[in-house]
């Protein structure tokens, strides 16, 4: 159970659920149910249904109506061995599944609603309601996917009444088959790109977990002649977009070369950006694994991030990348302690790449070497698989 699936994808719990899926279809009975319009029924073998939200609640705060949703797969999910749910959009679906239905529910977490508070600055009240079924679905799964090491600390931290021996960690993914150096730079100058120039890119979600202000300010003490590609969509609240859109406005007035892409682009535009990157940045302050630096892997590209959640466990400092140490307030929040210093370490981090260009390109070509030797989605889908028999083995109802 998902709230993205193919072809509505946004963020790396969407691309985890759809490769995941593609690899468990032949491996088992798969039944998808996804939030949303109407969508193909079947996907690489497995059967998909969708749900779109109770129309009654298309007014109500989005938490409410993301409840209403879960209301609705419920029933569906009668004669199922194992209940599946990604996010806590999800989660809740899977919780009340579990119960109605006498099955186990397995739960992937992707990211935790008491390490993201600014989401209340979107939800308002809701973020109480998504903190509570989140919650709710944690202490009541029989098993817990963790996408890294650092995730699963970040759960027992946050919930520290649920049984660590139910919490497991299997890794994000990537396909390096799909995900690979472009062939050629073509589509670039229609974007905007010069493919000649040493480029800083960034590829996310305008978010507080994902950095952007700080990414933006660092560009700032930058080498004047490097691009900075920013391919991110819609922000998730009036007051970051306004942040981000004055940062952008202040660095355009000092620099030539600021593209920003705000539309989603298809995979093999996304492919010629990354790999035409000189270094990829990803200055996050809260991110569980982050499936994108393992894409600009895939792509031959070197990562400079901050070293936070599982983004250590997949850029390996000074040999695929470089990792930029981050001291933050204690209060959940993810700010950097010392916000000059760390935009000053993450500016400085990037330049050291960026001024020697043969370096980047051996780190590229060892973070591609290292994605597709350690982050196989064929693994991840029999490690998974284990995950499952061990619920169902160990399920008492």
């Amino acid at each position: 159970m998902t709230k993205e699936f193919p072809p509505a994808i946004y963020g790396g719990a969407g691309v985890h659920v759809a490769e995941l899926s593609r690899v468990l279809a032949p491996l088992a009975d798969l039944h998808v149910h996804a939030f949303g319009a109407e969508r193909p029924a079947d996907y690489h073998g497995a059967t998909v249904a969708s749900y779109a939200e109770p129309g009654d609640l298309g007014e109500a705060n989005p938490a409410l109506a993301t409840l209403g949703t879960d209301l609705r797969i419920v029933p569906a999910l009668a004669g199922t061995d194992i209940i599946h749910s990604h996010t806590w959009y999800a989660n809740f679906a899977g919780h009340l599944g579990s119960l109605m239905h006498s099955v186990p529910h397995v739960l992937s977490a992707h990211s935790l609603e008491p390490l993201r508070p600014w989401k209340a600055e979107q939800l308002g009240g809701g973020y109480a309601v998504s903190s509570w079924a989140e919650s709710t679905a944690y202490h009541g799964a029989d098993a817990v996917i963790a996408v890294s090491a650092g995730m699963r600390r970040d759960i027992l931290r946050a919930y520290p009444d649920v049984d660590p021996e139910r919490v497991h960690v299997v890794h994000n993914g990537v396909d390096v088959e799909a995900w690979h150096p472009a062939p050629d730079l073509q589509a670039l100058p229609g974007l905007g790109i010069d493919p000649d120039r040493l480029t800083v890119a960034f590829v996310g979600r305008i978010t507080r977990q994902k950095g952007v202000p700080y990414l933006l300010r660092a560009a700032a003490l930058l080498p004047p002649d490097v691009q900075l590609v920013l391919c991110a969509g819609a922000a998730d609240t009036p007051e970051l977009a306004a942040e981000v859109a004055g940062l952008i406005a202040t660095l355009r007035a000092t620099r030539e070369a600021v593209v920003v892409i705000e539309r989603m682009l298809p995979r093999n535009e996304l492919i010629q950006v990354l790999s035409q990157a000189t270094v990829f940045a990803c200055p996050s302050i809260y991110e569980p694994l982050g499936i994108v630096n393992l894409e600009a892997m895939a792509c031959g590209t070197a990562v400079v991030a901050s070293a936070v959640g599982g983004i250590p466990e997949v850029v390996a400092d000074g040999e695929t990348g470089l990792l930029v140490a981050l001291e933050q307030l204690d209060d959940a929040s993810g700010t950097p302690a010392d916000v000059e210093g760390f935009v000053a370490d993450f500016a400085a981090a990037l330049t050291r790449v960026l001024e020697d260009p043969e370096r980047a390109r051996v780190m590229g070509a060892a973070g591609r070497k290292r994605a597709a030797s350690n982050f196989s989605w064929d693994a991840i889908a029999q490690r998974t698989l284990e995950v499952y028999q061990d619920a169902i083995d160990s399920y008492r109802p």
